[in-house]
């Protein structure tokens, strides 16, 4: 289905239904403008937790709060019409049980528009998704990689090698069971990826995983290039913003010590143009 195309916004279930079929594209977004830019050729835009990292330079994304989801979901909403817009669950709001889960993914919806949640977690997070879908909250699984969980799985690493293979494989279809309508894979081996992508129902969706996943999502900041110095092995670039916005702010610097700029096209005169002394 072409984004393109659509005259409305995707629901979780058209998302569903795309098991197979073309690939789903999402990417994130954490403000209007960016938003609107993605919002024709994004079949959904996830407004991640991410966002503590790439927008507030926080550490990690444990310290995202619920009020800075809702504040970031709410401006993505503003430029997003065609694209379904997804949000993050942050850590601490949905594990102590599936009632904190739910008043808290009842909040998010209510406040931003959004069209479902994540919340990332897989065996241990199915009962919690299933009293979630059973009162009307569309969820979008995570499982792989968690980064909230980054402490217990020693950092940023390569998921599903060796023996962890089976409890990823076992996380997907558990969160497949209990009602989520896909489930992002984040860096897993290939060949599981591709594993689960065949033996679940529900979409996959791919952040350093496999080409044969249902659909992709990245961190806009990355693909664009905006950061400079940090570049995944995931991640392809599809600019190099950082470079040039360095570059632009430089050149700028430059034209204001030297008293380039403003010039005269820059600034206002004392009567307008055409008008009589």
């Amino acid at each position: 289905m072409s984004a393109t195309a659509r005259q409305k916004a995707l629901m979780p279930s058209e998302i569903r239904a795309m098991k197979g079929g073309t690939p789903i594209v999402s990417l994130t977004a954490y403000t209007t403008p960016m938003a609107q830019m993605m919002d024709a050729h994004c079949d959904f835009v996830l407004v991640g937790d991410s966002v503590a990292m790439v927008q507030h330079g926080l550490a990690s994304t444990l310290s995202a709060t619920m009020e800075m989801m809702i504040l970031h979901g709410q401006a993505v909403a503003r430029g997003l019409e065609t694209a379904m817009m997804v949000v993050d669950l942050p850590f601490r709001s949905f594990e102590e049980s599936p009632e904190q889960a739910f008043r808290n993914a009842a909040r998010m919806m209510a406040e931003t528009g959004a069209g479902a949640i994540k919340l990332e977690g897989g065996e241990h997070m199915a009962e919690t998704i299933h009293f979630l879908t059973r009162r009307g909250i569309p969820v979008m699984a995570h499982v792989g990689l968690t980064p909230q969980a980054i402490h217990t799985l020693g950092g940023y690493k390569v998921q599903g090698r060796g023996a962890g293979a089976e409890q990823i494989l076992a996380d997907a279809r558990a969160v497949s069971d209990a009602g989520a309508f896909a489930v992002v894979l984040e860096k897993v081996t290939e060949s599981l990826a591709d594993r689960i992508t065949a033996e679940v129902p529900i979409p996959t969706i791919g952040i350093g995983a496999s080409v044969g996943c249902d659909g992709q999502v990245l961190v806009v900041d990355d693909m664009l290039g905006l950061f400079t110095a940090f570049k995944p092995k995931f991640v392809k670039r599809y600019g190099q913003l950082g470079q040039d916005g360095a570059a632009a702010i430089a050149a700028y610097a430059a034209d204001v010590r030297a008293r380039a700029f403003p010039a005269a096209e820059h600034v206002f005169a004392d009567e307008a143009p055409g008008k009589a002394s």
